[in-house]
């Protein structure tokens, strides 16, 4: 993975967790946390789609080289498989420990 691809599932995974944290916040927060979840989704939005829009529709010559559907997907088998793993490690594990 060069470092091009790198930065693109970086800032992907930054814009993600900032809409979610900042809907999380709009609809458990009052007051001031409201705005600053609403500011939060607004800064993730704007991140995600100007990354999006430079790495997928641009002609900008860092930017055109990556393969962002490639580098997402790879990314989304890559952390299943890692979950997957996961979950089978602490089932037996808690399976060894039940019943010892």
């Amino acid at each position: 993975m060069d470092w091009l691809s790198f930065l693109t599932l970086a800032i992907f995974a930054f814009a993600l967790i900032m809409v979610l944290a900042g809907v999380f916040s709009v609809i458990f927060g009052s007051g001031r946390s409201r705005a600053c979840g609403i500011a939060m989704s607004v800064v993730g939005l704007v991140v995600g789609v100007v990354w999006a829009y430079l790495v997928g529709m641009s002609d900008i010559p860092p930017f055109c080289d990556v393969d962002t559907l490639e580098i997402v997907y790879s990314a989304i088998v890559d952390v299943l498989a890692i979950a997957m793993g996961a979950i089978v490690a602490v089932a037996i594990f808690l399976v060894v420990v039940l019943k010892s």
